[in-house]
């Protein structure tokens, strides 16, 4: 059984930078599609970034040029860079995988694993 832990939250100042990290253990995740989602209160969640098996990227429009995926196979570990962080950020963050190598995929209905979450706070 997959098992996701994410780590790597806490509270920032704007402009300050976080790297999240998703932990899987119980099976390799090298092969298969791997995204970050966030939940802020009242909102529903929304796709973040996502890395595909060959490295592919892809991210949402509003952390271009600020964030950066990234995987560690030999960790069997994915990360989130945040950068220039800003108090919208401010959520819970999710890391989701799609056991299978898959075009990179937005849609959260569409991950069969999800992590526990960690809590992003940036203050102004």
């Amino acid at each position: 059984q997959l098992q996701l832990e994410e780590s790597g939250g806490g509270l920032v100042q704007a402009g300050g930078s976080l790297r999240l990290s998703c932990a899987a253990s119980g099976r390799t995740v090298s092969s298969y599609t791997v995204a970050w989602f966030r939940q802020a209160p009242g909102k529903e969640r929304e796709f973040v970034a996502v890395i595909g098996w060959n490295d592919n990227t892809r991210y949402v429009d509003f952390v271009k040029g600020r964030f950066t995926i990234s995987r560690d196979n030999a960790q069997n570990t994915v990360y989130l860079q945040m950068n220039s962080l800003k108090p919208e950020d401010t959520a819970v963050y999710y890391c989701a995988v799609r056991p299978i190598s898959s075009t990179l995929i937005s849609l959260p209905q569409l991950y069969d694993y999800w992590g526990q979450g960690t809590q992003v706070t940036v203050s102004s």
